[in-house]
């Protein structure tokens, strides 16, 4: 019998390592996935931002955990799916959230912002995936929801596209969302979406999330 739309989306019983959660468009996320359900570990550098993110997690009556950590440096990397794995068991859903931005417009910034955005971004991203893929998803399958914006979007579309197809025979979906402004809720819903079996046939997928912007409609 078909599930109830309330069961593919489900999140019960997941664990979810969310990179940058401490606020922003990961704490949004962060919240999505908890009031769907799932466990939270929460890591980004700052240790007071993670400490009052996870106190409103919890305050909301959300499970959430959170761990300091340099997105940008592999031992830092392997020792937080390390602690997630010691203290929460499997993780199920991953979210490449963490990176550095650039608030210039692309004509005012130096030649050498490109590399700063673009390769600690996906330098995180590939890194972090590749562990937790490599020491909890393959075998047993999950979700990797990656966030692609400023300057380095177009190498984690591609980085997202290629790794849904080597990872699909691992039951392993990967996705891309490129946001662009919206309200406290803006992602909710398609972070769920992609993180649930709701969204069970959707992978290697940039999901634009701009309020039509990218349509011509004013922002």
């Amino acid at each position: 019998m078909p599930r109830t739309i309330h069961q593919l989306f489900d999140l019960t019983g997941k664990t979810a390592l969310i990179a940058g959660g401490s606020r922003g468009v990961g704490l949004q996320m962060a919240y999505a996935l908890g009031e769907a359900g799932a466990r939270l570990m929460l890591f980004a550098r700052q240790e007071d931002a993670l400490e009052a993110a996870c106190a409103g997690l919890q305050a909301a009556g959300l499970d959430a955990r959170w761990v300091a950590a340099d997105g940008t440096l592999e031992a830092d990397l392997q020792k937080l799916v390390s602690e997630t794995l010691q203290r929460m068991g499997e993780i199920d859903i991953l979210v490449n959230n963490a990176g550095v931005t650039c608030a210039a417009p692309v004509q005012d910034q130096p030649v050498e912002v490109g590399d700063k955005l673009s390769t600690p971004n996906l330098h995180s991203m590939a890194l972090l995936s590749q562990l937790v893929g490599t020491h909890s998803m393959i075998g047993r399958g999950g979700y990797i929801i990656n966030l692609a914006c400023n300057t380095s979007q177009d190498d984690v579309i591609t980085f997202t596209r290629t790794l849904a197809g080597e990872w699909g025979k691992h039951h392993i979906q990967v996705n891309a969302i490129l946001a662009n402004g919206g309200d406290g809720e803006a992602l909710k819903g398609v972070t769920v979406l992609l993180a649930s079996d709701a969204g069970k046939r959707i992978t290697g997928q940039c999901l634009v999330v701009d309020g039509g912007a990218s349509v011509g409609l004013p922002g």
